[in-house]
């Protein structure tokens, strides 16, 4: 079964990736909530623009990303086709009790603009460093450590869910189950989910158990050496100016 690795390509090399892990989670959060709340479309879009670029210099794979991306992208593309009906505005199109407007349509564009340059940014921070890694660099910018921790754990165990999940699904279609949307189909899919949890349950405690007896803290521990340079802070002047300009730019440019 392949996993959904967010760090799969961390062993790249290039100028994200050997970004030191504390400043880089910084910066590109100082640009994603800077990217989100740009009001003005234009701006927005260059803020998208910037999240391709940062993309293509990480050099993580377009094929990566897209295999991502697009399940998100069905949460985010109904935006451009609810808005233009649902906000108030200049009326292009009028039909009975149908109407499309101007802000709608402009509005639709700017949720969804904002929402893929959030996400690539995510997506290109995570993706260039060891979840490990981005694991420490959390605990060592004070993020509150019982986040950190259950950060951590759903992340490492969630595959661990998937194979217990995997291997009941198999048993169950050896067994003759077809899956549909009938009662009987329904009572026993719900009835696996039950189990799973329960199983989840019962494997959380001996896991907590093993980890007590080989002397967990609580405090992630791992070799690697964080270590700022020059070129960080270059890189970090850059990316929180852009995200500055962002905002600084529509106010001058209105006056």
């Amino acid at each position: 079964m392949e996993y959904p690795e967010i760090d799969k390509y961390s062993s790249l090399e290039s100028p994200i990736h050997n970004f030191d892990p504390r400043t880089k989670i910084i910066t590109f959060t100082l640009l994603i909530f800077s990217s989100v709340f740009v009001e003005d479309i234009r701006f927005a879009a260059l803020a998208l623009i910037a999240a391709f670029i940062l993309l293509i210099i990480s050099k993580l794979p377009f094929k990566f990303i897209f295999n991502h991306v697009k399940w998100v992208s069905l949460f985010i593309l109904p935006f451009l086709i609810i808005m233009p009906f649902t906000v108030d505005g200049d009326v292009l199109v009028n039909i009975s009790y149908i109407t499309v407007t101007h802000e709608g349509i402009t509005y639709g564009f700017l949720i969804t603009v904002r929402a893929f340059t959030a996400i690539l940014l995510v997506f290109t921070m995570l993706g260039t460093m060891r979840f490990d890694t981005t694991i420490k660099a959390l605990h060592m910018l004070k993020i509150p450590n019982p986040l950190v921790q259950m950060l951590m754990f759903t992340y490492r165990y969630i595959f661990v869910f998937l194979d217990e999940f995997q291997r009941m699904w198999t048993a169950m279609t050896s067994k003759g189950f077809k899956p549909g949307l009938n009662i009987s189909s329904i009572s026993k899919i719900g009835k696996s989910v039950g189990m799973l949890v329960v199983k989840s349950y019962e494997r959380a405690q001996r896991v907590y158990q093993a980890m007590l007896s080989k002397g967990y803290t609580g405090n992630p521990n791992t070799i690697v050496k964080f270590n700022i340079k020059t070129r960080d802070y270059l890189i970090t002047f850059l990316i929180i100016s852009f995200a500055v300009v962002l905002h600084i730019s529509p106010v001058v440019l209105l006056q």
